[in-house]
């Protein structure tokens, strides 16, 4: 089985309209959202979870001790944010990552549409990392609903609804938000959206239909 690759489904149509009636937010706040964090697709070209590798991430989760000092001198873990460059393709590292720490590895990168840290996998609604990344690999509806699973675990579907860009970029992206411009490109993608028509769709037509275990309460 290969762990980042399996059906790559995109989005349905329906799909966006009908997760964000789950914290009443229309298409239009998620897809401000998808653009931000992925530029609207949850796999790369190669048909694997689109993902970033974090090693000042995997250093926290290593810890001190021999697999933090490997995995310093193979330069996959750093100190700080920003102390070298991203790569172009993030799997070389996260796959020799795995070999130190098959766990810290996943959960110290950001995966799918939403990019949710591995770390955050139980606000998603998963109990592990790879159970997310196993779970990703079939279709972007789960991306999709886990991001608003996480989005709701966090406390962030208020100021999505509100449009306070400057509050949900604060929660989804850091207190670094700023520096990067997060609200200010949430705001100018939910703009752009404003000016599109909607997909059709109605609540109504989906209330007799299989229960999704991520609504169900």
């Amino acid at each position: 089985m290969d762990l980042f690759k399996g059906a790559a489904k995109p989005l349905d149509d329906p799909d966006l309209p009908r997760i964000g009636h789950r914290i009443d937010v229309g298409e239009d706040e998620l897809h401000a959202v998808l653009d931000v964090e992925t530029r609207g697709s949850g796999f790369d070209s190669e048909g694997r979870i689109a993902m970033l590798f974090e090693p000042h991430v995997f250093y926290r989760e290593l810890g001190p001790g021999p697999l933090l000092n490997r995995a310093v001198a193979q330069g996959l873990a750093y100190k700080r944010w920003g102390e070298r460059r991203y790569p172009k393709d993030s799997y070389p590292r996260l796959l020799a990552a795995m070999d130190i720490d098959e766990n810290a590895a996943l959960r110290s990168c950001s995966w799918g549409l939403g990019q949710i840290m591995g770390f955050n996998c139980k606000l998603a609604g998963y109990d592990s990392a790879r159970a997310m990344v196993e779970d990703f690999r079939h279709d972007e509806e789960n991306h999709l609903n886990a991001m608003v699973t996480f989005i709701i675990s966090a406390g962030l579907d208020d100021e999505l609804r509100r449009h306070d860009w400057d509050g949900f970029a604060r929660g989804y992206n850091g207190s670094g938000y700023k520096k990067h411009g997060y609200h200010l490109k949430l705001a100018e993608r939910y703009r752009w959206w404003q000016g599109k028509p909607d997909t059709p769709w109605e609540p109504e037509a989906y209330t007799c239909g299989p229960v999704d275990p991520l609504v169900a309460t």
